[in-house]
């Protein structure tokens, strides 16, 4: 007992920013989803994480053969071969996506109370917003994953190797349609738990009346964005960093005008339909 809470512990230490990340992702999600779903999906979204990369470690897939270099194992918590932080933060990556889909398909009100993202029950669970958030999850891990390639060059340490390197700075590309699986499922996940009831479903949580709170889950998005890329130009990987940043402009160019495009075309239908099924928000729009 006294050797898992100093593996606990030196998780926490060796890995700050996962748990700062996951912090927000409760504070996001609980305004967003209720506490009970956002509880639930931790353990939910940890193991299909980890049974793809045990899966992944023993037989390549579905990210391809890659393996973990147990140089921390004695220092922070592993799970059968598979760091606890890695699969942890697939949690908050997971859900950032999911709430990123929605708010660029959803319409949008402004006020000086802040703003409501005019999602509605039928679009939380729509195949529109599974597609679009696997590939937003698959985004965050084009920007992720060659700078955590090179982990020996900052505070995350060489923690995993390809046995084959592939074409995208060493990544294989099997990597990426193994995110986009995992992805579908973890997003399938979060689209099952919301067809759960509230606990108290009349009622606003405190943290959803506060303005500008339901853009957390959007805010954490760009947040692991800027994060990897901050890191990429820090220990002097210009040219890939270069290459994160042409890959995110034109996409994030295009939600740029379709955020102006929809706050200029809402229509009451909209209002209404978002109130129907969320009566709590009708003190905000």
């Amino acid at each position: 007992m006294l050797e898992f809470g100093h593996l606990l512990l030196g998780t926490v230490l060796l890995r700050p920013y996962v748990f700062a990340f996951l912090a927000v992702y409760l504070a996001a999600a609980s305004a967003h989803l209720g506490w009970r779903r956002t509880l639930l999906f931790i353990p939910a979204g940890y193991w299909v994480a980890w049974l793809s990369e045990f899966s992944s470690i023993h037989w390549g897939f579905p990210y391809g053969d890659y393996f973990y270099i147990p140089a921390t194992v004695d220092l922070e918590l592993w799970i059968f071969g598979v760091p606890f932080m890695d699969s942890l933060s697939y949690v908050f990556l997971a859900y950032c996506s999911y709430a990123m889909a929605l708010f660029i398909l959803s319409p949008l009100h402004f006020s000086r109370k802040g703003v409501v993202i005019l999602e509605t029950r039928r679009l939380r669970r729509s195949p529109e917003t599974l597609v679009l958030g696997a590939c937003l999850f698959v985004l965050l891990d084009i920007i992720i994953d060659p700078v955590a390639y090179q982990g020996d060059r900052w505070f995350l340490g060489q923690i995993y190797g390809y046995r084959e390197p592939g074409l995208y700075f060493g990544i294989p590309l099997s990597n990426f349609a193994g995110w986009l699986l995992v992805g579908l499922a973890m997003v399938a996940a979060l689209q099952l738990l919301d067809r759960l009831p509230r606990l108290e479903p009349g009622r606003r949580s405190r943290l959803g009346s506060i303005p500008w709170v339901r853009l957390l889950g959007p805010v954490l998005y760009v947040s692991v964005l800027a994060f990897n890329l901050t890191v990429t130009f820090w220990i002097g990987e210009t040219f890939m960093g270069m290459v994160g940043c042409l890959i995110l402009f034109f996409p994030s160019l295009l939600v740029c005008f379709f955020t102006h495009y929809k706050q200029q075309h809402l229509t009451p239908a909209q209002l209404e339909d978002h109130c129907r099924d969320f009566p709590g928000s009708a003190g905000i729009v």
